[in-house]
């Protein structure tokens, strides 16, 4: 069996995935599939679950928003879909034994997709695995490469890079798997080395997820096996003071190359920092300014440091830039770079684009076309 092929080009939305952020991915899903233009695009919604399958589901945006801090989660069905190798196709097949083992299974040709937009945020997603898996099979999608969301995902590779390119990022050290299991008292006097006031993360996780904000060095070999529920890799970050500003990049294509929005500032209320809650359950905590009330010369640092951070790290589509500014010093340190940052009604992404004159409709049209006009595996 196989479904009839409109004329419009077909987009595939892929969300929900296995990392922590499967519920974020969900509620940026249904602010896409709620913005999408259907008149132009033909959709098809697929969810991943928490096991990874591929299943269609409903292109209904409601049944994947976050409400009272709570997400959707994809589930299984008694289908799963994948993508045919080599072809662009999507095939759709019954789950579960056959009666007889010589029987055939039962499979559904969904048709060619021209482009998928993977809304997957932090690994299996958002780090060069899925982009890595289109790229074998031909397929065009939205974002960054795979080496560019790879080493972005790794905030290790990031600032390594980044460093590397002459753009400030702090002082770090990582805690690797093999360190920590093999000589945890050297792990321990490493981190510790970095300074009095540190930052415990996950190499490779979004959202804030399994982050502990560290004063008492005592507390340091508790914050790091808490990270490592996230992933084996730990960086240790010496805590930068100073507003929190952010700044979108926009790729217009190769003739016209990437370009900056305007900035945007994250203010947490009180005495902590934006992590998952203050994010996506407790938004009295969080003031999100746009456009942040900066002077334009700082703008213009900034979309200047963004863009060259873009191009370092091979940046393509999309990505939000964050930033530390120090206004005593009058210092930047370029905090984390994100190649598939929320599409949520509160994320920062599409406001700083809809301040500069793009609107979340008009957004999502820019990717996709860019996507649809570049061509397939290695660029």
């Amino acid at each position: 069996m196989s479904e009839t092929r409109s004329s419009k080009p077909r987009v595939a939305i892929l969300f929900g995935g296995q990392s922590g952020e499967h519920q974020v991915s969900c509620a940026t899903a249904a602010s896409v599939l709620a913005s999408i233009d259907r008149d132009r695009y033909d959709i098809i919604p697929i969810g991943i679950t928490r096991d990874g399958q591929w299943v269609r589901v409903p292109s209904d945006p409601t049944l994947y928003e976050m409400r009272d801090g709570q997400g959707a989660v994809i589930e299984a069905g008694n289908k799963t879909v994948s993508l045919w190798a080599g072809t662009g196709n999507l095939v759709e097949r019954v789950t579960g034994k056959r009666t007889i083992e010589a029987e055939p299974l039962e499979v559904g040709d969904l048709g060619n997709i021209d482009v998928l937009f993977p809304l997957l945020h932090g690994p299996f997603g958002e780090d060069g695995t899925i982009q890595g898996l289109l790229d074998s099979y031909g397929v065009k999608y939205v974002g960054c490469g795979v080496a560019s969301s790879a080493v972005c995902m790794d905030k290790h590779l990031t600032k390594t890079v980044l460093f590397a390119a002459g753009i400030p990022v702090g002082r770090w050290t990582v805690i690797s798997d093999h360190l920590w299991t093999s000589d945890r008292s050297r792990a321990l006097a490493q981190a510790a080395d970095v300074g009095p006031d540190l930052y415990v993360k996950p190499t490779r996780a979004g959202s804030s997820l399994g982050i502990t904000h560290v004063t008492d060095h005592d507390l340091l070999e508790d914050a790091i096996e808490y990270a490592r529920k996230y992933d084996p890799r730990v960086i240790i970050e010496r805590a930068v003071s100073g507003r929190e500003i952010e700044c979108g990049v926009l790729d217009f294509g190769p003739e016209n190359g990437a370009r900056a929005s305007v900035c945007g500032e994250i203010t947490v209320t009180g005495t902590g920092f934006y992590d998952y809650k203050t994010k996506y359950q407790s938004h009295d905590a969080v003031t999100l300014t746009c456009p942040a009330r900066i002077p334009s010369e700082l703008q213009e640092r900034i979309q200047g440091i963004a863009v060259d951070a873009f191009y370092a790290l091979a940046c393509e589509g999309l990505a939000r830039i964050d930033f530390f500014y120090d206004e005593t010093t009058d210092t930047l340190t370029l905090n984390e770079v994100n190649t598939l940052p929320g599409f949520t009604p509160w994320s920062m992404y599409p406001a700083m684009w809809e301040a500069s004159g793009k609107s979340y409709g008009e957004l999502i049209t820019h990717l996709i076309e860019l996507a649809l006009n570049r061509r397939a595996g290695l660029r």
